[in-house]
């Protein structure tokens, strides 16, 4: 999407990208706004109708990272809470030109996270907090699998 962005500020380019994508996309109703989360890109609140993106997303990603997380959330606002990431969800995200790869965000949540999670498969899952409950790997089995558990191993040094 070429947008034209008459703003100097990483935050004042990304409120402007949102309102832009919410007309583009006709998602009404809702509002965008900042968050402080370090472990999670974007949220969709359905409740409150509101749109958020970390500030350190914005202030660390380029512009086009900042438009794909948005139009992340889009999808989630336009398709509903019970889609999750689903089928339905993948196919309204796609058509509104949202790319499914891994943002360099990606990268700085994994390179922060304190805890390393390993399936018997070697998939690697990355945590802030060490789960208090068992996990299985996603990758490797839909629901909880015994067969699957998720190992985890301090990744920092403040544990």
């Amino acid at each position: 999407m070429a947008v034209q962005l008459k703003y100097r500020s990483a935050h004042e380019q990304a409120i402007q990208l949102a309102q832009e994508l919410f007309v583009k996309h006709r998602l009404i109703n809702y509002s965008f706004g900042f968050d402080r989360a370090i472990n999670r890109a974007g949220q969709c609140d359905f409740r409150a109708r509101r749109i958020t993106v970390s500030r350190h997303l914005v202030e660390n990603c380029s512009l086009h990272e900042v438009e794909q997380i948005i139009l992340h959330e889009i999808a989630h606002a336009l398709v509903g809470k019970d889609a999750g990431h689903g089928p339905i969800w993948r196919a309204k995200a796609r058509e509104l030109g949202y790319k499914f790869q891994p943002t360099s965000w990606h990268l700085m949540a994994t390179s922060t996270a304190r805890w390393v999670g390993f399936c018997p498969a070697g998939h690697q899952h990355f945590r802030m907090r060490r789960p208090n409950a068992l996990l299985s790997c996603r990758h490797c089995a839909n629901g909880y699998s015994d067969d699957h558990v998720i190992e985890w191993a301090s990744h920092g040094t403040d544990q």
